[in-house]
Formats: C-alpha cells, sequence, structure tokens
C-alpha cells in the first residue's frame, strides 16, 4: 500500500511539476526600443538691425569709356525673419577711385530692399531699390538689382559678399548710360 502511495505522489508531482515551474501572469513584453533624440544645431535669428563696413570692386561704364577700381564703404539695415524667409532693407554709401576719362565717379548711395531664404546660419537673398552716383559731372539717380549671402560666424556678427548692377539712363542729361558692376565683401554687427 505504501509503494501504491508513494507511486501516485510521485505521478502527481510530475504532473504538477511544469505548472509550479512558472506563474500565472504573462512572460514580460521585449522592451520598446528608444530614438535618441535628435541633435539640434543652434539657429540664427535674422531679426534685428545691422551696420558694417564693405570693400569691394566697382566696374562702371559711361560711354564712351569705362574704368575699374576699389569701392569701400559702409552699410546700415534691418531684417525681420519670418522663420523660412527674411525681409528687410539696408541703406549703403560707397566710395570709389574710378576715373572714366576725365569723369571721375565719386561715391554711390544705394536704399534696397532685400528678400532672403534663411538657411539657419546662412542667409541667402536679392536686392532691389535706388541708387545714386555722384561724379565730377554731376549726380543722378538710377536703380540697382542683385544678389548675396551672409553667414553668421558669431552671435552678433555676421560676414558675406554681394554682387549689384546699377544703371542710371541718361545721366546728368548727358545722352549716355552709367551702369556700374560691383562686388564686395561685407562684414556685419548685428544688434
Amino acid at each position: 500500500m505504501f509503494r501504491i502511495i508513494a507511486s501516485a505522489a510521485t505521478a502527481g508531482s510530475l504532473i504538477a511539476a511544469p505548472a509550479l515551474a512558472g506563474s500565472m501572469s504573462p512572460p514580460p513584453a521585449d522592451p520598446v526600443p528608444v530614438a535618441p533624440a535628435p541633435i539640434v544645431m543652434p539657429s540664427a535669428d535674422w531679426t534685428g538691425g545691422f551696420g558694417g563696413v564693405q570693400l569691394g570692386y566697382g566696374d562702371f561704364d559711361l560711354a564712351p569709356g569705362g574704368d575699374d577700381g576699389v569701392v569701400y564703404g559702409g552699410q546700415l539695415g534691418y531684417d525681420y525673419d519670418f522663420g523660412n524667409f527674411v525681409l528687410g532693407g539696408e541703406f549703403d554709401y560707397i566710395g570709389s577711385d574710378a576715373s572714366i576719362g576725365t569723369t571721375e565717379v565719386d561715391s554711390v548711395m544705394r536704399l534696397k530692399a532685400r528678400l532672403g531664404f534663411d538657411m539657419g546660419n546662412t542667409l541667402i537673398y536679392g536686392v532691389a531699390g535706388g541708387a545714386r552716383a555722384d561724379t565730377s559731372i554731376g549726380d543722378d539717380t538710377g536703380w540697382v538689382v542683385g544678389l548675396g549671402a551672409e553667414y553668421m560666424v558669431y552671435e552678433n556678427v555676421s560676414i558675406g559678399g554681394e554682387y549689384l548692377y546699377h544703371k542710371f539712363d541718361d545721366f546728368n542729361g548727358s545722352g549716355s548710360d552709367l551702369e556700374a558692376n560691383t562686388i564686395a565683401a561685407k562684414v556685419n554687427y548685428r544688434f
């Protein structure tokens, strides 16, 4: 009888053993992979006023001749950053050492609207506006268009370059058009 009870106990424990091996709760879920946080580079905010200096090259043509030389000056302006686009305005004044025959090109003043594409620390823009050229035979007004780019090197300092085309029809009643191409490197302090 003892054998029957021992055999029954052994058989019962073998049948029950798998049931005692785990618990009734479901197995834990596999851990969900977590994506690393994206790296966000600080982006420049182009909103605000600026002022700076420029140095470059100018090519001036007034029939029947032309001349080129150094251009230098300064600029003041204001930009407003709309997120992807930047809208602003700029006034600048450049002096020149160019002489077309006996006509000296003393200076050019420009008032330009700027429309640009904000690429973070880089701003690519186009300009259009009015210009006034002062020469030894008089002065006159015309128009100017161009392209430029700026890069924010510090929080308040940007460097850039700008190409401008100028046109003054029938300059000072001379019967000839004055045309000018300038390219300049610019440094701005933004406040």
